[in-house]
């Protein structure tokens, strides 16, 4: 059975779901590749700079999911 870990952030109104495991660095917000939902660069590095500092980025598939905020 693959393990997946889960995690939930809140932040005001605003409410994230993040689902982690073994993968090939894919990233998906919303049901959106990441690439498309962030689509300037500096965003994309943002997201993906935890992963690069810990040599990981290529090591997990995460998924996304963003309610609320503004």
């Amino acid at each position: 059975m693959e393990k997946v870990i889960n995690t939930t952030g809140r932040r005001k109104s605003a409410i994230a779901r993040l689902y982690l495991k073994d993968g090939k660095g894919n990233i998906i917000v919303n049901g959106i590749e990441m690439e498309k939902f962030f689509p300037e660069a500096r965003f994309q590095y943002i997201v993906k700079q935890p992963l690069n500092l810990l040599e990981v980025a290529d090591k997990f598939d995460i998924k996304i999911n963003l309610q609320g905020g503004g």
